[in-house]
């Protein structure tokens, strides 16, 4: 018999913890479901024990982007693949054969250039230098030269340009340099003064760099090549030349030197890409990171090689040593030419100074290399050869 405050006790005790609570009408069913709320739950096994507590904490969300992501990648259709393989393929073709195609056409034009000379070769050379002087103001321009410094203004770039190509047509008939150089700075300066607002040291050195640098440096080859007149008497091609295109008076020192230092400049560029792709493995500098050490030294080899061979060809110099320095000049021009104007490239941030030649960029692109050598080359023949190796 239960004592009636204990059923009083289980029934507010069912009140509060059972919802949708009813009295219940007889004792034997209070007691029976007090005994089955106190009782002990079954067990359950082990294995759904363990996977309850790993999957319940998670949120449902978070277990369907789980299944997803075990899911594998779905990758594109081989068709797509090769398509784009195909379309990479055809695109580096194409600009192999541009700078196939127009390295020769600017190789042979170039060569005849050099052999007509005079008039010729200085006009080519001041519309080399104008394109280039222009490049070079552009880069100087860019955003990345100009977050570190005022550049100069429009006007004064387009002067320079100008002034630029006048150079060489000066040297071609005045026959000096430096009068015109002294004149184009000072004229340069003045229009940096006289400018609206504060004229800045940046602007005067980028300009004046520039004058230095597209100007100057590439008259030496007008020099190298219409200034040393002396006809190369042991060359034997000369005997062969036709009267009419000069005979073998045409084949002068000045033409020999030239013709012998640009091929060195064409080897040193040549094996060093060469011997770059093949053997290349440690950098040369941080300024041009796909040059290596193992492709300059095969490009200073194949320089001096060539430098060689062809002084036997013309038969100048006669020294096989003034050869050999002839070369180690020339390549040392070509290499340091070639970073200079990779380092002002690096600073404008842009791959190529310009888009004038298909496939080989702008004109800076491809006469880096003989802007410093032109004038190593003059001041080789004509201080340690005075007698221009005949």
């Amino acid at each position: 018999m239960t004592h009636p405050g204990l059923t009083n006790s289980l029934s507010l005790h069912h009140h509060n913890f059972i919802p949708n609570y009813r009295p219940f009408s007889s004792q034997s069913q209070i007691l029976r479901i007090s005994s089955s709320s106190f009782a002990k739950p079954k067990p359950k096994p082990l294995f759904l024990r363990f996977t309850r507590r790993i999957i319940e904490p998670l949120h449902p969300r978070f277990i369907v982007s789980a299944v997803h992501q075990s899911e594998p990648e779905r990758l594109p259709p081989p068709n797509a693949q090769k398509e784009d393989l195909l379309l990479k393929s055809q695109q580096q073709g194409s600009q192999l054969r541009n700078r196939v195609v127009f390295g020769l056409g600017i190789g042979i034009s170039a060569g005849g250039i050099v052999l007509a000379g005079g008039w010729v070769f200085a006009a080519a050379i001041a519309a080399a230098v104008f394109a280039g002087a222009r490049e070079y103001f552009e880069l100087v321009r860019s955003r990345g030269i100009t977050e570190g410094m005022t550049p100069p203004p429009r006007y004064v770039s387009r002067v320079c340009s100008v002034i630029c190509a006048l150079m060489p047509l000066l040297v071609m008939y005045l026959g000096h340099i430096d009068v015109s150089v002294a004149s184009a700075a000072f004229v340069l300066a003045m229009a940096l003064l006289v400018q609206r607002g504060s004229p800045r040291f940046a602007q005067l050195s980028s300009s004046i760099f520039g004058l230095f640098y597209c100007g100057y440096l590439p008259c030496f080859w007008v020099k190298l090549r219409c200034g040393l007149a002396v006809p190369a008497l042991n060359t034997k091609l000369g005997a062969t030349w036709p009267v009419l295109l000069g005979g073998q008076a045409h084949w002068t020192v000045g033409l020999v030197a030239t013709l012998i230092s640009i091929s060195s400049i064409i080897a040193a560029d040549t094996f060093a890409f060469l011997g770059g792709k093949t053997f290349g493995r440690t950098p040369l500098t941080s300024i041009s990171p796909k040059k290596t050490w193992e492709g300059t030294f095969i490009g200073f080899c194949g320089c001096i090689v060539t430098s060689v061979v062809l002084s036997k060809v013309f038969s100048w110099p006669t020294s096989s040593l003034s050869a050999i320095g002839l070369g180690i000049l020339t390549f040392f021009g070509s290499v340091f030419g070639d970073l200079t104007e990779s380092m002002i490239k690096r600073d404008a941030g842009v791959k190529d100074s310009g888009s004038l030649i298909p496939g080989h960029g702008g004109v800076l692109d491809r006469a880096d290399s003989y802007v410093f050598t032109g004038a190593l080359a003059y001041s080789f023949v004509k201080t340690f050869l005075p007698f221009y190796g005949v």
